[in-house]
């Protein structure tokens, strides 16, 4: 299945005016975040970062759709999804600085970020099945790219969601490119919601760069998962920057001609035109709008720049009950580290 939501009108749509706004705001802060967090590491700020620009309207959507109580289990690129959702800006800032991932300790059930590739998916399989097996009502949604469907641990976590009717949307984000490497040069099949067949549930192909259409299929998709339902979704979108701020894409991206314009087009000016054209958006909103989410943006800033550094011990913390004998002494030696470079010993 493939929806296009945007050529209707709002009003048969099963959103609200004021939910739609909140969607544009959503896209418009996202882009912001993107945006900004890309200027910090090139000055130094911190040392990576993996945009997403060209991808707003697709985790917005599916985040909208997602019940205070649903689980997300995103991976490295999901920004937009956990800012959505309520994480903090200056959580993922931090995080980035290699801070504790969520350090103001908000209280949405947001797994940490997976940054190996396809690792988090039987995580949230097994997640989901936990959910079963206690009676609980939420749904768990896991987040990732479409270059994660071709390791192990996609095929492994999708078995075992089928087989055990776990209550989970696997949300793949195709944009196109796995890093440098096409979709046609890494899986034979002729989509990546097809794949759902092998595992016994339902795939379903969604415009993501149509938040309206993203949103609706995530509803129904949750939906399904919390009946038992495991569903598939692929949330056909385009990456316009690059994998991380240290790729170079004009070194295997020579242009956009293989992909239709409705997938490489602009995201938020495309819903920005739709939502004028339905008479719920103006020049006043769209600019009280912007200047609300630079402000945000600028306390996330302070917040993460005031925030003192932490403890080195903190590293050796939360990882086992009982330190084994070599980290005990990589701690002894991080410590002695920390305790002459504060001296002033360079030795």
């Amino acid at each position: 299945m493939h929806r296009v939501i945007g050529e209707r009108d709002l009003a048969e749509t099963e959103l609200t005016v004021e939910e739609a706004i909140e969607i544009y705001r959503g896209m418009v802060r996202a882009r912001r975040f993107d945006e900004r967090a890309l200027a910090l590491q090139r000055r130094g700020w911190m040392s990576s970062y993996p945009p997403f620009k060209g991808q707003e309207a697709s985790q917005v959507g599916a985040a909208h759709a997602m019940a205070e109580d649903d689980w997300l289990v995103p991976t490295y690129r999901s920004n937009a999804m956990q800012l959505t959702l309520g994480v903090p800006a200056s959580d993922i800032l931090l995080f980035r600085r290699g801070m504790g991932e969520y350090h103001s300790g908000h209280d949405r059930p947001v797994f940490p970020q997976a940054i190996s590739i396809a690792s988090q998916i039987p995580h949230a399989a097994g997640i989901g099945m936990a959910a079963d097996y206690r009676g609980a009502d939420h749904a768990v949604v896991c987040y990732f790219g479409d270059g994660a469907t071709s390791e192990g641990d996609f095929h492994e976590g999708l078995n075992f969601a089928g087989v055990s009717d776990a209550p989970v949307v696997f949300f793949c984000e195709n944009n196109g490119w796995a890093i440098s490497m096409p979709r046609e040069r890494q899986t034979a099949s002729e989509t990546i919601a097809a794949k759902a067949d092998a595992y016994g549930f339902d795939g379903v192909r969604v415009d993501g760069n149509d938040p309206l259409a993203v949103a609706e299929t995530m509803t129904d998709a949750l939906s399904g998962a919390r009946d038992g339902d495991p569903v598939l979704v692929e949330s056909l979108t385009y990456r316009q920057g690059a994998h991380t701020t240290s790729d170079d894409p004009s070194r295997y991206r020579d242009s956009e001609a293989e992909f239709p314009e409705w997938r490489t087009a602009d995201p938020i000016e495309r819903y920005e035109d739709y939502l004028r054209e339905q008479g719920v958006l103006d020049d006043a909103l769209a600019a009280t709008i912007a200047a609300e989410v630079e402000d945000e943006l600028a306390d996330a800033v302070e917040t993460a720049e005031s925030t003192p550094d932490p403890d080195p011990e903190t590293l050796f913390e939360h990882v086992h009950a009982e330190l084994p004998p070599g980290l005990s002494d990589q701690r002894v030696h991080v410590l002695e580290q920390v305790r002459r470079r504060e001296e002033g010993d360079s030795t």
